[in-house]
């Protein structure tokens, strides 16, 4: 599991958008999102750096718990 706090999310667009992309790198990878508190929490067989960085490419600036 991957914790992120995602600071610049604020909509459920920003959430569309951060699942997205982290379905495009992992398809079967799953998301536990909570817009209020700007976290994302992610289960996935990629890495935690492939994980920021496609997140970060998506336009956000994600930060490691």
């Amino acid at each position: 599991m991957v914790d992120l706090k995602v600071p610049d999310m604020t909509c459920g667009h920003c959430v569309s958008t951060i699942t997205k992309a982290v379905k495009e790198l992992d398809a079967s990878a799953t998301l536990d999102i909570s817009l209020a508190d700007h976290r994302v929490s992610v289960q996935s067989k990629a890495s935690k750096e492939s994980l920021v960085h496609c997140i970060a490419e998506a336009g956000f600036t994600p930060q490691a718990l």
